[in-house]
Protein backbone atom coordinates (compact mmCIF):
# COMPACT_ATOMS: atom_id res chain seq x y z
CA UNK A 1 0.00 0.00 0.00
CA UNK A 2 1.16 3.48 -0.95
CA UNK A 3 0.31 6.76 0.58
CA UNK A 4 -1.56 8.04 -2.80
CA UNK A 5 -3.67 4.31 -1.99
CA UNK A 6 -5.22 5.54 1.48
CA UNK A 7 -9.01 5.65 1.82
CA UNK A 8 -11.31 6.54 4.78
CA UNK A 9 -13.23 3.64 5.43
CA UNK A 10 -16.66 3.76 4.24
CA UNK A 11 -19.18 5.56 6.60
CA UNK A 12 -16.75 7.68 8.24
CA UNK A 13 -17.82 10.81 6.83
CA UNK A 14 -21.23 11.89 7.33
CA UNK A 15 -22.65 14.54 5.94
CA UNK A 16 -24.43 17.12 7.79
CA UNK A 17 -28.23 17.17 7.92
CA UNK A 18 -29.79 20.26 5.87
CA UNK A 19 -32.95 20.69 8.63
CA UNK A 20 -36.12 22.38 7.04
CA UNK A 21 -35.28 22.21 3.49
CA UNK A 22 -38.14 20.57 2.49
CA UNK A 23 -38.49 17.11 0.44
CA UNK A 24 -35.76 17.56 -1.79
CA UNK A 25 -33.19 17.75 1.08
CA UNK A 26 -34.19 14.08 2.18
CA UNK A 27 -36.37 15.30 5.45
CA UNK A 28 -39.39 15.63 4.12
CA UNK A 29 -42.65 16.35 6.65
CA UNK A 30 -41.34 17.18 10.39
CA UNK A 31 -37.65 18.61 8.75
CA UNK A 32 -35.32 16.37 10.46
CA UNK A 33 -37.09 17.11 13.74
CA UNK A 34 -38.79 14.16 14.68
CA UNK A 35 -42.61 14.45 15.77
CA UNK A 36 -43.86 16.82 18.46
CA UNK A 37 -41.96 18.17 22.11
CA UNK A 38 -40.19 21.38 22.41
CA UNK A 39 -37.11 20.35 19.70
CA UNK A 40 -39.60 20.51 16.89
CA UNK A 41 -40.97 23.83 17.93
CA UNK A 42 -40.12 27.19 16.43
CA UNK A 43 -37.48 29.20 18.61
CA UNK A 44 -36.34 25.43 19.55
CA UNK A 45 -34.79 24.01 22.25
CA UNK A 46 -35.09 25.84 25.94
CA UNK A 47 -33.17 27.61 28.40
CA UNK A 48 -29.63 26.65 28.19
CA UNK A 49 -29.57 25.70 31.54
CA UNK A 50 -32.74 24.46 32.04
CA UNK A 51 -32.96 20.49 32.96
CA UNK A 52 -36.60 19.70 32.65
CA UNK A 53 -37.06 20.98 36.25
CA UNK A 54 -34.18 18.69 37.60
CA UNK A 55 -31.70 19.95 39.74
CA UNK A 56 -29.35 22.00 37.24
CA UNK A 57 -25.81 20.45 37.07
CA UNK A 58 -24.64 23.88 37.42
CA UNK A 59 -25.95 24.29 40.97
CA UNK A 60 -25.47 19.87 42.16
CA UNK A 61 -21.57 20.80 41.98
CA UNK A 62 -19.76 22.58 44.85
CA UNK A 63 -17.58 24.88 43.04
CA UNK A 64 -17.76 28.51 42.15
CA UNK A 65 -20.04 29.63 44.94
CA UNK A 66 -19.84 33.20 46.23
CA UNK A 67 -18.37 35.97 44.25
CA UNK A 68 -15.30 37.50 43.60
CA UNK A 69 -14.81 41.32 44.91
CA UNK A 70 -13.69 43.62 42.35
CA UNK A 71 -12.27 46.31 44.99
CA UNK A 72 -10.28 43.83 46.99
CA UNK A 73 -6.83 45.15 47.63
CA UNK A 74 -3.79 42.19 47.12
CA UNK A 75 -1.00 43.24 49.66
CA UNK A 76 2.43 41.60 49.25
CA UNK A 77 3.19 40.79 53.10
CA UNK A 78 6.15 40.71 55.06
CA UNK A 79 6.64 40.10 58.35
CA UNK A 80 8.54 41.97 61.21
CA UNK A 81 11.02 38.93 61.99
CA UNK A 82 12.16 39.95 58.07
CA UNK A 83 13.31 43.16 59.03
CA UNK A 84 16.27 41.94 61.13
CA UNK A 85 18.27 41.96 57.98
CA UNK A 86 18.73 46.07 57.96
CA UNK A 87 21.15 47.64 59.69
CA UNK A 88 20.04 49.94 62.68
CA UNK A 89 18.43 52.86 62.03
CA UNK A 90 17.59 52.07 57.93
CA UNK A 91 14.95 53.91 56.34
CA UNK A 92 12.78 50.79 54.95
CA UNK A 93 10.29 51.18 52.51
CA UNK A 94 8.92 49.85 49.28
CA UNK A 95 12.33 50.22 47.32
CA UNK A 96 14.45 48.87 49.42
CA UNK A 97 12.19 45.67 50.25
CA UNK A 98 12.26 45.19 46.52
CA UNK A 99 15.93 45.15 46.17
CA UNK A 100 16.46 42.99 49.18
CA UNK A 101 13.96 40.49 47.94
CA UNK A 102 11.66 40.43 50.19
CA UNK A 103 9.16 41.61 47.90
CA UNK A 104 8.82 40.09 44.67
CA UNK A 105 5.12 41.40 43.08
CA UNK A 106 4.28 44.92 42.04
CA UNK A 107 1.77 45.26 44.87
CA UNK A 108 1.07 47.11 47.92
CA UNK A 109 3.15 46.18 50.77
CA UNK A 110 1.59 45.45 54.21
CA UNK A 111 3.86 44.60 57.38
CA UNK A 112 2.19 41.93 59.61
CA UNK A 113 3.55 41.24 63.20
CA UNK A 114 4.59 37.89 63.03
CA UNK A 115 8.14 37.35 65.03
CA UNK A 116 10.16 39.66 67.10
CA UNK A 117 12.04 42.96 65.74
CA UNK A 118 15.62 43.61 67.42
CA UNK A 119 16.36 46.73 66.24
CA UNK A 120 15.19 50.23 65.40
CA UNK A 121 14.17 50.90 61.94
CA UNK A 122 12.30 53.33 60.03
CA UNK A 123 9.74 51.30 58.28
CA UNK A 124 7.75 52.91 54.96
CA UNK A 125 4.46 50.78 53.77
CA UNK A 126 1.06 50.69 52.46
CA UNK A 127 -0.62 49.35 55.50
CA UNK A 128 0.72 47.79 58.59
CA UNK A 129 -1.04 45.29 60.95
CA UNK A 130 -1.87 46.23 64.60
CA UNK A 131 0.68 43.87 66.00
CA UNK A 132 3.63 44.93 63.73
CA UNK A 133 3.37 48.38 64.48
CA UNK A 134 3.39 47.53 68.19
CA UNK A 135 6.50 45.68 67.79
CA UNK A 136 8.33 48.43 65.66
CA UNK A 137 7.49 51.17 67.86
CA UNK A 138 8.60 48.81 71.11
CA UNK A 139 11.99 47.85 69.42
CA UNK A 140 12.44 51.85 68.77
CA UNK A 141 11.89 52.50 65.37
CA UNK A 142 8.82 54.45 63.36
CA UNK A 143 5.93 53.56 61.40
CA UNK A 144 5.15 55.34 58.04
CA UNK A 145 1.79 54.90 56.11
CA UNK A 146 2.49 55.80 52.77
Amino acid sequence: MKLHELREPEGTKHRRKRRGRGIAAGHGKTGGYGTKGQGARSGRGGKLYFEGGQLPLVRRLPIKRGFSNINRVEYAVVNVEALNRFEPGTVVDVEVLRSSGLVKKDRPVKILGDGELSRALTVRAHGFSESAKAKIEAAGGRVEVL
